[in-house]
């Protein structure tokens, strides 16, 4: 593995974390608050209804980058609890000494596969959980055992009763796997949306739905317009709708899961400057 971490030549201020030729992060030391890649701003809509503007909440973050949205929660809503689970540890120390974490949030980092690691978070978190993302990859590729209803259905002893799982899937046209995660997310969990670009929802590119997953209603009555303002427009798509865009697809389980597919060598066009 070989990571770097290159200033954004666009944004001053701005780095990128760079793993395998693969762009993974992009962290504003100066503003947290400003969230660039597509899929992380949708997140960080998510995060900012999930509870009243500013309380604090529990956050587990399966799979931390730079950790982008950790930084976010720790801005946006002071005195979180939040843990951070990543297997690469040695990843994790890079970004942590080139792109120090906020001093004074309460951040805990846990180093292992998702999964195991899950199984063993301490039991005053199980059920506490206000918010779940889940964003592994290896490579470019979300490994097949964290894509499964078994896995989600681990996840959802984390949430509260009331608590939101975000999952960033990565697909390409036609959306076999985005379709297979919709039908295993709305098998395992009672509300479940999506959020995307139009060009993406058609299924002609490679890019991240992003999914929303909750056993009790969903509190998204402001998201809707909050994407639809983003650089990026993007939409909602919910109820009915959701069980359109999944009909005829799997339901995915430990024994018949697969990663998310490999995307073209073009789609990860990383800008060369300043190192």
């Amino acid at each position: 593995m070989v990571a770097t971490i290159r200033p954004d030549p666009f944004e001053a201020g701005s780095r990128i974390l760079v793993v395998d030729g693969t762009p993974q992060s992009h962290v504003d030391l100066e503003d947290p608050t400003h969230l660039s890649f597509e899929y992380v701003r949708r997140i960080g809509h998510a995060i900012d209804v999930v509870r009243p503007a500013g309380e604090p909440i529990t956050a587990v973050h399966l799979g931390a980058g730079a950790f982008t949205l950790p930084r976010y929660v720790a801005a946006t809503r002071p005195g979180s609890r939040q843990q951070v689970v990543e297997i690469d540890e040695d990843l994790a120390a890079f970004v942590r000494r080139e792109l120090p974490l906020p001093r004074g949030a309460s951040i805990r980092v846990r180093y292992g596969d998702a999964r195991e690691v899950l199984s063993r978070l301490p039991a005053g978190l199980r059920g506490q959980a206000d918010v779940v993302v889940s964003d592994i990859f290896a490579g470019a590729r979300t490994p097949a055992h964290v894509t499964s209803a078994e896995y989600y259905r681990e996840v959802a002893e984390v949430l509260a009763p009331d608590g939101l799982l975000a999952v960033n899937v990565a697909d390409g046209a036609g959306l076999a796997f985005a379709r297979s995660q919709a039908a295993t997310l709305s098998h395992v969990f009672d509300h479940v949306a999506l959020a995307a670009d139009p060009q993406m929802l058609k299924a002609r590119r490679f890019g991240n739905i992003v999914a929303f997953a909750s056993n009790t209603g969903l509190p998204f009555e402001s998201l809707p317009r909050r994407l639809a303002g983003d650089p990026v427009a993007s939409r909602l798509v919910e109820g009915a709708d959701v069980g359109r865009f999944a009909a005829g697809a799997p339901i995915a389980t430990d024994q018949t899961a697969t990663g998310s597919p490999s995307p073209a060598r073009s789609v990860f066009q990383v800008p060369r400057g300043g190192g």
